[in-house]
């Protein structure tokens, strides 16, 4: 428990002091004792923020389309601001902070917000691209909090059983530990801050993996019960921004599937497929059964000829992990004579389960003539210098520009069984073109995901066979209705369940 807030302290003193005069504050003073959580929700301390205390993080990205979106949501909450105080807060946008581009992953950058903002502010408040923000009680809700304490504040969520993108942890009872939810903000207090910061420049970050960041977040700053666990915020929301059920929210969320004009032909998207011959009888139906029906071009690429799939040997020993040179070797298949040429490579794994409708209406967000690299982000060693990459399973999606400009390059596999997408985000880093993240993409099953998270989802992908139904999985999560175009049309079954 953290200790009693003294200013509270000496407030229940001075009220005992004229108990005859003001019985029914000495009863709201004593329900102040308790938890730190329970004073949050009964004091609007006097050392409120003002709003120009608040520091607005818009976790952002550098493809166009994604700098647009923020842009757009960086000039709403300054417009918000104007009626409320002469001297805006400061809104920033993630990517452009610094030249590290691993930025994205928050801890590297926590020493230099702390520099710029650790001595006239209160409060980060970090937030996505889609979060729409009611600034008046977003205010509000900050109020109920000290800020002079160390605060990590947000939506929970948590794990239903013990999953692999968290490497296991809390296996006994995996529900115990909270972690925020990015899409409804998340918030640091300045102490809290500072004392991150201190920690960061002091103990470098270690060369390791970024695979779930909000979890791997909360961990670092839980610091094995060290440090303070998120506080729930119930004004920060993950509602459709007209909901009904919003009206107390300071945040909402906009449509959960983004579409920017006609969705993208699927004659403009070469599906490339990976399988091996041990996976023939095996995967290879399944795909055929669910999401091949939606494909226009696609191709089985394999260590095998099977014409009854069919399947092709590009004449790249098949390895038990890693199939980088498979992977290379599809590139350069794709930028040749041998397929129709499209704007669009979508690369998946034999067990990948997709919806391309789907990505069809997000692919219409892109602009093709840039090297976009899209899919679900992770990193490795980004702390110390290392580069982020798309995950594999949960499906890469290139421009033809990016591919070419890829192949243009000196960069090719270490080793046939090398890591494919740790070796493609490697060039891509070299080659300084971006990775693009969407949360859309899965590189596990949905029982490895958070029920909330996924519930103000409209999901694109999901991977892995293991221990489901994946025929069953796919209709549940990615199959829609006939004739469904609209994203607001999307999922309403699943959502319904969850």
């Amino acid at each position: 428990m953290i200790p009693e807030n003294p200013d509270v302290v000496h407030t229940v003193a001075f009220y005992l002091l004229f108990l005859s005069f003001v019985p029914a504050i000495i009863a709201t003073s004593s329900s102040r004792q308790g938890s730190q959580n329970q004073d949050a929700k009964a004091v609007l301390y006097d050392s409120q923020p003002d709003l120009r205390e608040i520091v607005f993080v818009i976790q952002s990205q550098s493809n166009s389309f994604h700098v647009s979106r923020a842009e757009r949501q960086r000039a709403d909450l300054l417009q918000q601001t104007q009626s409320l105080t002469q001297t805006p807060p400061p809104v920033l946008l993630l990517h452009s902070l610094t030249d590290n581009e691993g930025d994205w992953s928050i801890l590297p950058v926590l020493p230099y917000l702390s520099l710029l903002f650790g001595k006239n502010s209160s409060w980060l408040v970090f937030l996505e691209e889609e979060t729409n923000v009611k600034v008046t009680k977003l205010l509000q809700a900050l109020r109920k909090f000290d800020r002079r304490k160390e605060w990590f504040l947000g939506k929970p969520l948590h794990d239903e059983e013990s999953t692999i993108i968290h490497h296991y942890a809390f296996a006994e009872n995996p529900s115990i530990f909270k972690y925020p939810d990015f899409s409804a903000a998340w918030a640091l207090s300045i102490p809290l801050l500072d004392r991150l910061a201190n920690k960061v420049r002091d103990d470098p970050l270690k060369s390791d993996f970024t695979i779930d960041l909000k979890h791997e977040v909360a961990l670092y700053i839980w610091e094995n019960g060290q440090g303070p666990r998120l506080t729930a915020v119930p004004e920060l929301c993950t509602e459709p921004e007209h909901s009904p059920t919003a009206q107390h929210c300071a945040t909402t969320l906009s449509s959960p599937a983004p579409l920017c004009g006609e969705p993208v032909k699927k004659e403009d998207i070469f599906v490339a497929v990976k399988t091996c011959k041990k996976f023939h009888t095996e995967r290879v139906p399944v795909v055929k059964k669910t999401w091949e029906r939606e494909a226009s071009l696609l191709e089985y690429y394999s260590d095998h000829t099977d014409p009854s799939i069919p399947t092709i040997d590009l004449g790249v020993p098949n390895t038990e992990r890693g199939h980088c040179g498979k992977t290379f070797a599809i590139l350069e298949r794709y930028v040749g004579d041998a397929v129709p040429k499209t704007r669009w490579l979508l690369v998946v794994d034999d067990d990948t389960l997709i919806s391309l409708p789907r990505l069809q209406m997000l692919l219409s967000c892109y602009d093709p003539s840039e090297p976009v690299c899209l899919g679900e982000r992770y990193g490795y060693g980004l702390g110390q210098g290392g580069y982020s990459y798309i995950t594999g399973g949960g499906g890469m999606v290139f421009s033809r520009t990016a591919v070419v400009r890829l192949l243009a390059s000196d960069c090719k596999c270490y080793s046939n069984d090398a890591p494919d997408d740790m070796v493609l985000g490697m060039c891509l880093n070299a080659l300084g073109l971006p990775v693009t993240h969407s949360s859309l993409f899965h590189q596990a099953r949905p029982e490895d995901y958070s029920r909330d998270f996924l519930a103000h989802q409209v999901p694109i992908s999901f991977h892995k066979h293991w221990n489901i139904d994946p025929i069953a999985v796919f209709n549940r999560w990615l199959k829609d209705e006939l004739g469904s175009t609209s994203p607001h049309g999307l999922n309403k079954s699943t959502k319904e369940e969850l």
